[in-house]
């Protein structure tokens, strides 16, 4: 009988966790939002942003979205050969890239980028008083520090994403011509067949919410850090985490509220 209370009270200690976490998340989102529409806004604070998060992360979302193209027209040539389909290489190509590839591949990288960074940023400062600071100069940190990073993300992983999307179609260009022996004025003219209006807008609005996702979890878990250094390492380390899980589960929910029959 012990046992299972113990249990049940596991259960409720989790529960209540989960729910006071998601709440607080919540109401620090809708906080920092509400800065949009009140003056003053923080320009310099935002460009800078906009340079860490977007200007900074194209190297590496570049590069991995041109590898992950080229790999996806290897691996769709491998199964559709068994059964003589390779002509549908060009289309599962773009399909992938724009509906999936380009939005959470670059998500991810953007998460353990730019997501860390600012947790250790915002940390830091929370850590050595810097926040305190602004509030004694009468300068509220949310609108400082949160309202302009929460705009970059919310900008600059769509801008992102085109270049994912342009570079992960030219990967499998890349490979499919060069390797698997497509021509490509015939690989162009199926791409172009296969690419939708509807398919890179839902990547595109997807984008904005990891941008929004990512910069959310850098500024709460910096925002909220406590303990010294140890404390600004652990904040860190929860905010890529929950940035890059975050980023897997709406990817299900908005694929699902997009393309579901």
């Amino acid at each position: 009988m012990n046992a299972f209370l113990d249990l049940v009270a596991l259960i409720g200690r989790t529960v209540l966790a989960i729910a006071c976490g998601t709440g607080a998340i919540t109401l620090f989102a809708l906080e920092g939002l509400s800065h949009l529409v009140r003056p003053p806004f923080y320009w310099r604070v935002f460009l800078g942003s906009l340079r860490d998060t977007g200007f900074l992360s194209l190297p590496v979302v570049a590069l991995t979205a041109l590898f992950s193209g080229g790999v996806i027209a290897l691996q769709s040539y491998t199964g559709f050969a068994q059964y003589h389909a390779q002509s549908a290489i060009a289309n599962i190509v773009v399909l992938a890239v724009t509906r999936e590839l380009g939005p959470v591949m670059a998500g991810l990288m953007v998460a353990g980028r730019v997501g860390a960074a600012m947790a250790a940023q915002i940390g830091t400062m929370r850590v050595t008083d810097q926040i305190d600071a602004l509030t004694t100069l009468r300068t509220n940190p949310m609108k400082y520090l949160v309202t302009p990073r929460l705009l970059a993300g919310i900008i600059s992983l769509p801008l992102l994403v085109v270049v994912a999307d342009i570079l992960g179609v030219m990967g499998g260009f890349t490979v499919s011509t060069a390797k698997l022996g497509f021509a490509p004025e015939t690989y162009i003219m199926a791409t172009l067949n296969g690419l939708k209006v509807e398919d890179v807008t839902v990547g595109l609005v997807k984008a904005a919410v990891f941008g929004f996702l990512i910069a959310l979890m850098g500024c709460y878990y910096g925002y909220t850090s406590r303990g010294g250094a140890e404390g600004v390492g652990s904040a860190t380390t929860s905010a890529v985490v929950s940035a890059s899980i975050l980023v897997l589960a709406f990817d299900y929910l908005l694929t699902d509220l997009f393309f579901a029959q």
